[in-house]
């Protein structure tokens, strides 16, 4: 199984000690967002666990203690933008912190399982087209070396960030807005010999060489992890995205981020009241079990097939350069 790390939150940012307490203690309590006093517990060794996705902006607080990760497999999807801290507020620096952090990680654990993030795009007075071209062009330059792949997404309305986005004077590009934009960052991704891909998007940029992106991705980790997956589309995602399925281990309203266009925290004052209730030591993110909660084990199995075929000819040649002693 697949582990999500987390669409719900910023775990590595915020809760990276609590999430290598669970590595060692080898499960996770996590509450379904439906029906709170419904506990799923979920395995987290690696004998059940075939990989997983962290997402962040922010990576540098788990960065030191990755050597404990070595029994996973495992990629990073780092989310860095070109906006200020009037829409990304709580970010430290990005070019005295996060950008080297991107070239640390990289560094750490491969280029191929750091995969940058550009999104979500939006426009306004102050966010223009020709603003995300220029400082697209910019991050690409310095993230380049360090990575292989960007994806791109452009801002969906939520219905909890609608009212403060149209105050703001912010919206969504129009279909020609992002096929310019497509089109300008194609350009400037192939100068930099990136891969550039979608999320979630509908639209199809292909004229650009632009392709839908998989962001929890099964050849990624079958590329990584040397291994093939029996696993499927993810059913619970929306059907533009291409992500294969996974278990996520975060909670809604627990992210410090406070970016401004996030539809994970609903409510400020509840994210402020979780964060206060935050131990380390415990099994469920931000949280206690009650009398009344109902724990229920999580069927969990991998889903990797060791086996190769003899055509497999990556596997082979590295095979044959052990060999050989190269």
């Amino acid at each position: 199984m697949i582990i999500s790390a987390s669409r719900r939150t910023d775990i590595p940012s915020y809760y990276s000690q609590w999430f290598y307490n669970r590595i060692k203690e080898g499960y996770v309590l996590v509450r379904n967002p439906v029906n709170l006093h419904q506990v799923g517990r979920i395995a987290l060794s690696p004998d059940v666990v075939d990989g997983i996705v962290f997402w962040t902006k922010n990576p540098v607080p788990m960065m030191d203690r990755l050597g404990e990760l070595k029994k996973y497999n495992y990629y990073f999807q780092f989310t860095l933008t070109s906006y200020g801290r009037e829409i990304e507020p709580n970010l430290p620096s990005k070019n005295a912190v996060l950008i080297p952090a991107f070239g640390r990680l990289s560094g750490q654990i491969g280029k191929e399982r750091v995969l940058w993030r550009y999104d979500p795009i939006f426009l306004s007075s102050t966010y223009t087209i020709e603003y995300h071209i220029k400082y697209f062009r910019i991050l690409a330059a310095k993230l380049a070396p360090y990575t292989e792949r960007c994806i791109l997404s452009f801002l969906d309305m939520y219905r909890n960030i609608k009212t403060s986005m149209k105050n703001l004077g912010i919206r969504p590009p129009t279909e020609k807005e992002q096929d310019r934009l497509m089109e300008e960052f194609s350009k400037i991704a192939g100068n930099c010999g990136l891969i550039l891909s979608t999320c979630a998007e509908e639209g199809d940029f292909s004229r650009y060489g632009v392709s839908h992106a998989c962001c929890i991705d099964k050849s990624l980790f079958e590329r990584i992890g040397e291994y093939k997956l029996d696993v499927k589309k993810d059913p619970n995602q929306r059907e533009a995205c291409g992500c294969i399925s996974s278990i996520d281990i975060g909670a809604y309203n627990t992210c410090k981020n406070g970016c401004i266009y996030c539809y994970a925290n609903h409510n400020k004052k509840t994210m402020t009241d979780h964060f206060k209730c935050y131990d380390p030591s415990s099994s469920l993110l931000l949280d206690s079990l009650n009398p009344d909660d109902v724990i229920r084990e999580r069927k969990m199995v991998s889903l990797a097939n060791g086996q190769r075929s003899l055509f497999d000819l990556s596997f082979f040649k590295k095979n044959i350069d052990e060999i050989q002693g190269k």
